[in-house]
């Protein structure tokens, strides 16, 4: 009988959520970076087989909240945790258990949902490491299945993606068509790609106060191959403003050029005029209408719309014959 239902990818930030499920879904659906607090927003992503239709959910890393901008981080976590099948608690094992790590557990503890536990990145410690670290943890909660795992090499994933399939749900109703991978919109994705490399170019500083706003998106020419895109890095600081741009330019443009080909794959189109500018605005993290405009949830739209009435309105749309359920 076929299968579905929703998984909630949660841990605490920098254990390789986004790399598992990139590897679940098959395609690249949110970024990727050893920066934690990389993932702002809930990404959902979509994996059908024959059989099973699972709807991913990768939510920010649990952190302790600091700006308003983290607090709604964590409200997307919380959010997230109401309506699902299915938890993945991705632990790194490569870091020792800490209270990032002894939050995350009771927040398990305290949902009582069926929970898998990833053991990731297996790849970067022995094999002699890992028992004792399963020992532990089958000891303060009774998981469904307990999987060491490397999501960057991919070690494991398969079995995974099978047991995850086999926790879910059986009758319930495919909500996506086969094809569908992610309820993001294109434009946000285009702002992720950006960010990505400013992530990976930029100092340890930075990524806590880097943001990316697109603000012009000129599709009038995609039909003939050609697309034009001008975005803005958002920095908090002067200083900050120095380090991207970088001395004599070379830092923006670097990152402007890997953006560029990235984009060009994503969108499939064989040029793209991309132009990226550098704004200090200071304090954005914590300004209402700033996070609102980068599509950062307030806690006002997740209380108000749950995850079972934003995919019963995605399916609506669809039904409609919306491709994007965003717009």
């Amino acid at each position: 009988m076929p299968k579905s239902g929703l998984v909630a990818l949660i841990g605490r930030p920098n254990v390789g959520k986004s790399t598992l499920l990139n590897r679940l879904v098959g395609q690249k659906v949110a970024i990727v970076s050893n920066k934690p607090q990389t993932t702002r927003n809930r990404i959902i992503g979509v994996q059908t087989t024959e059989e099973c239709q699972m709807i991913f959910l990768d939510t920010p890393g649990i952190h302790r909240p600091g700006h308003l901008l983290n607090k709604r981080m964590m409200e997307e976590v919380y959010d997230s945790l109401r309506g699902v099948d299915l938890l993945v608690q991705v632990v790194d094992v490569s870091e020792r258990y800490g209270k990032g790590e002894k939050f995350v557990l009771n927040l398990v503890q305290k949902t009582q949902k069926p929970t898998i536990l990833a053991l990731n990145k297996i790849d970067l410690i022995s094999k002699g490491k890992i028992l004792p670290v399963l020992e532990f943890y089958n000891q303060q909660f009774e998981y469904r299945e307990m999987i060491p795992l490397s999501a960057h090499k991919g070690d494991n994933f398969e079995l995974l993606r099978e047991k995850i399939s086999e926790n879910l749900p059986e009758g319930g109703e495919w909500l996506y068509p086969s094809e569908y991978i992610t309820d993001q919109p294109e434009r946000f994705m285009v702002s992720e790609i950006i960010r990505e490399k400013v992530l990976h170019h930029t100092r340890q500083e930075l990524p806590y106060s880097t943001a990316v706003l697109v603000e012009v998106y000129d599709e009038s020419k995609r039909q003939q191959g050609f697309m034009s895109i001008t975005a803005s890095i958002i920095v908090d600081k002067g200083s900050h403003k120095k380090i991207v741009i970088g001395r004599a330019g070379q830092m923006v443009k670097i990152i402007g050029t890997e953006a560029r080909v990235d984009l060009q794959k994503f969108l499939d189109l064989p040029k793209i005029y991309l132009a990226l500018n550098v704004k200090v605005l200071s304090g954005w993290r914590d300004k209402d209408h700033l996070l609102d405009e980068l599509g950062v949830r307030s806690a006002k739209y997740t209380q108000e719309l749950s995850i079972d009435d934003r995919l019963q309105t995605t399916e609506r749309k669809m039904e409609d014959g919306s491709q994007n359920p965003e717009e």
